[in-house]
């Protein structure tokens, strides 16, 4: 019953070719997802059915993003291209799984007030579940580009939810409104005359167009990377930039995953120490800046000479560009600060230089970035090579997705009850999350073990953060 339905489904899906932007590619290799944990508080018996999860993906995919099932490739005109062809559909892996364990064997808790915070620990449950790890959304082996696992554990209200999507079709924000219009999909299967009350605008010209319209202006960070010479790193012919990216290999996750917790009034102690006049984000950045070159310090017994704080922004908040737009349209902002005044300087100090370089985004940068990728990729690589934590460079990459709705993707059972965070690429991105259990936040860190020994130490980090594991 449930095949027929699919395929009635996947039936209407038109062939097309939707051309990707250059803020598509320039990620490709990489994926966007998350791991969401349900509670069933009233032994509902259907609770997170697999049938209707999977009959709600493959209805929101086949009506609003049959770019999810496409398959990337070259265009004759070198354009790099999602090409769906409904004869050769690259279709969802979907998956139940079953582990012998109580949920509760894989949290940490801790006590707020009275109440009990659960965390989820990924790294606990990978292992001792018998599960070692999640498949990653890639395109390079067949009908895994969208990955979705349900997890269930033995004698346990509580069900898990894990996605992994490619980067190259949605950033943050387009997916977590793809999450959110698969479960609106999945509670509406019963109504044939549902239709989104706010469609996703698949067509990357969108932003082509209004990038027509903008005068490139270089951000100061191109040019502090041109001057550390990444312009002779790489050099590619004019137009083929996308056949160099769509044929890079995929971007290994990292598996080195920490979290620290912080409720609200820590939160809001901080930015009242650090500098109240600041935002409580450009405050815990200064903290992570400072705490984190010197856990760098401690680990490599050297001083880097750079420490980079990036903050990506959503260019749909500042340009005429829909807030429904599904692709890429994420851009970074990078401070490029000297180690010794971030170690001498106090947390207000950093805070204000942070904000120095970060406050200033804008469409004219936006469009000279993506110039950059199409024009002068050494740029890009040279970022690659000192966006990390090594004996040269500090890091700290922290991306805020707690004001996303993230915590609305309600299937027809109600809304997590833990928000979690599967494995994701790139080491020093910070991923901050809202905790509705305590009104707090969450920081997942991808950050090396040894460093994270000694930043877990630090008094100045541990008077405003609890770490969980």
């Amino acid at each position: 019953m449930l095949a027929a339905t699919l395929n009635t489904h996947l039936s209407s899906i038109k062939a097309q070719d939707i051309e990707l932007g250059t803020t598509d590619i320039a990620i490709f290799g990489a994926n966007v997802g998350g791991l969401y944990i349900y509670k069933n508080a009233t032994d509902d018996k259907e609770f997170m059915s697999i049938d209707r999860i999977t009959d709600g993906l493959y209805k929101v995919i086949a009506e609003y993003y049959p770019i999810v099932v496409g398959r990337p490739s070259i265009s004759k005109n070198g354009k790099g291209v999602i090409v769906v062809d409904p004869d050769n559909l690259c279709m969802p892996n979907v998956a139940e799984l079953s582990v012998e364990f109580l949920a509760e064997h894989f949290f940490e808790t801790r006590n707020n007030n009275g109440d009990t915070v659960k965390f989820f620990n990924l790294r606990k449950f990978f292992r001792d579940s018998g599960i070692s790890k999640f498949p990653e959304s890639t395109f390079s082996r067949d009908h895994s580009a969208a990955i979705v696992r349900l997890i269930r554990f033995k004698d346990s209200p509580y069900v898990a939810l894990y996605i992994s999507l490619p980067h190259v079709l949605f950033d943050g924000t387009a997916a977590v409104a793809f999450f959110n219009n698969w479960a609106e999909c999945t509670r509406n299967l019963g109504n044939p005359d549902h239709k989104l009350q706010y469609p996703p605008i698949n067509d990357r010209k969108v932003v082509s167009d209004y990038f027509d319209t903008v005068t490139a202006i270089e951000p100061p960070h191109t040019k502090h990377f041109k001057d550390l010479g990444a312009e002779s790193l790489v050099k590619v012919p004019s137009g083929t930039i996308a056949a160099l990216l769509l044929a890079a290999p995929d971007i290994p996750v990292f598996e080195e995953q920490h979290l620290l917790h912080f409720t609200a009034e820590k939160l809001e102690q901080l930015r009242q120490d650090v500098d109240k006049a600041q935002s409580t984000n450009l405050a815990l950045a200064a903290l992570l800046t400072k705490t984190i070159l010197q856990a760098n310090i401690q680990t490599f017994n050297s001083m880097p000479t750079w420490s980079y704080v990036m903050f990506p922004y959503d260019c749909r908040h500042r340009t005429k560009v829909p807030m429904t737009y599904s692709g890429n349209f994420s851009f970074s902002a990078i401070a490029p600060l000297k180690s010794q005044t971030v170690l001498d300087g106090s947390c207000k100090d950093i805070a204000l230089a942070i904000k120095e370089h970060c406050s200033k985004v804008s469409s004219e940068y936006a469009k000279s970035l993506v110039n950059t990728v199409e024009n002068e990729i050494g740029v890009l690589f040279q970022a690659g090579i000192s966006l990390c934590n090594s004996p040269d460079t500090s890091y700290v990459g922290l991306s805020n997705v707690r004001y996303m709705p993230i915590h609305l993707i309600d299937f027809g059972y109600g809304c997590p009850d833990i928000l979690s965070s599967g494995y994701f690429t790139c080491e020093g991105i910070l991923h901050l999350y809202s905790n509705k259990q305590d009104g707090g936040v969450d920081l997942f860190m991808n950050i090396k073990d040894d460093l994270f020994e000694y930043l877990k130490k630090s008094d100045e980090l541990l008077k405003y953060a609890d770490v969980i594991f």
